[in-house]
């Protein structure tokens, strides 16, 4: 974002220009949308021969031809009836998130009815309840630890058991927009792979390592391995490849749901809290907590992000988008899939005093109205009010 008084927003979606790794063009149009539009020159047919060409590479007659790292939501659901459809044998593999509601559990257990080998790891957890409330306090995301787990025991599993192929889902830095956004749109049948040095730019770390925090209140070497990702020498030596199987498809999180739901995955009953969608993130209490903090840092949260998505595929307008990213964006989240923000910070031992001083640590100010003395403004329902939801 540039030193102005007011923030600027795509011209065609509701991403501001504070969305880290989102650049504008000379037009004010996100990398975001001008992947979609590249997107549309892409030979998908040439690309799923190049897909089904990749899997018989990799078949095995008589052991696992890939893994699908699963969270057992509808983009994993799909991604392991794709494997299926393609004749593949997966390996599904969980790593149970941190605080896993019963949705969570129902669609994890559908998967296993596919007629696919499932295995479920639970990193230490009072090692992770600590690991949660050091990241909040220290990068202000609660979810660090969900994001590295599932990234690094997928890859660690696969290279353990001697399976050459991890299948994921889409590249977020395609369907969000980021610097190597343009990079899949080409006929070289050269996607992106998933190895330590994507992961270590793009995946979510905030600058912050598995090592990093090796001695920080007791916590050992051997507590971290669930959460380092291996190195690129070590993947290569074990002739491992992580691939996004969004390369070779035109992803579509929205249609995955549907897909999903038909192969017996269960939405929530409503749009889940603090989104406009009914199927994303139902597995772990402790996901609107995360996006607040997105809010809190950068000015939009998940609402900017699937009103964008909607928007470039024609599901919404602008105008509808911008609207629904002032009335239900930034909200504080006072209780998620049904729990109460009190009884979700139980989990990780900290009061909402704390909570709301760790709130206050990480809002950026400059994005948020403030009164003479410099205090954050809040409307009548409390919640603080941005300097501005649209290009003025």
């Amino acid at each position: 974002m540039t030193l102005e008084t007011s923030i600027r927003y795509c011209k065609l979606c509701t991403i501001p220009d504070t969305r880290p790794d989102t650049p504008f063009d000379a037009d004010g149009v996100c990398s975001g949308c001008n992947y979609y539009k590249y997107r549309k020159h892409i030979d998908w047919a040439k690309r799923e021969d190049a897909l089904i060409k990749l899997l018989k590479k990799y078949k095995n007659k008589n052991y696992y031809d890939c893994i699908v790292a699963s969270s057992g939501g509808k983009d994993s659901t799909f991604q392991v009836l794709k494997m299926i459809e393609y004749g593949m044998k997966p390996l599904v593999v969980t790593v149970t998130t941190d605080m896993l509601t019963q949705l969570g559990r129902k669609n994890i257990e559908n998967i296993k009815n596919f007629g696919v080998d499932y295995m479920e790891y639970t990193p230490n957890p009072i090692v992770r309840k600590k690991l949660n409330k050091i990241c909040l306090n220290t990068v202000g995301d609660i979810s660090w630890t969900e994001h590295m787990a599932v990234i690094a025991s997928a890859i660690r599993t696969a290279i353990k058991m001697g399976i050459k192929l991890v299948c994921w889902g889409e590249n977020p830095q395609n369907e969000n927009g980021g610097p190597e956004d343009k990079s899949d749109v080409n006929d070289k049948m050269e996607p992106k792979r998933m190895d330590a040095s994507w992961h270590h730019e793009f995946g979510s770390t905030l600058g912050l390592r598995a090592s990093d925090l090796i001695g920080v209140d007791g916590i050992t070497e051997l507590d971290m391995m669930s959460y380092e990702y291996p190195t690129d020498e070590e993947v290569k030596k074990a002739g491992t490849m992580g691939m996004f199987l969004g390369y070779y498809i035109p992803w579509d999180g929205h249609q995955n749901a549907t897909i999903a739901s038909e192969n017996g995955f269960t939405k929530y009953h409503k749009w889940v809290e603090g989104s406009i969608v009914d199927y994303e993130d139902l597995d772990n209490y402790q996901m609107r907590i995360h996006y607040y903090f997105k809010y809190l840092k950068y000015g939009f949260d998940r609402t900017s992000d699937w009103s964008s998505l909607a928007i470039r595929r024609g599901r919404m307008t602008r105008e509808e988008g911008i609207k629904l990213t002032k009335e239900i964006g930034g909200k504080f989240p006072k209780e998620y899939l049904g729990m109460k923000l009190e009884d979700i910070l139980k989990y990780i031992d900290m009061t909402i005093d704390e909570f709301n001083s760790t709130c206050d640590k990480f809002t950026n100010k400059n994005l948020f109205k403030t009164d003479s003395d410099g205090n954050l403004m809040r409307d009548a329902n409390g919640d603080i009010i941005k300097i501005n939801y649209d290009n003025v």
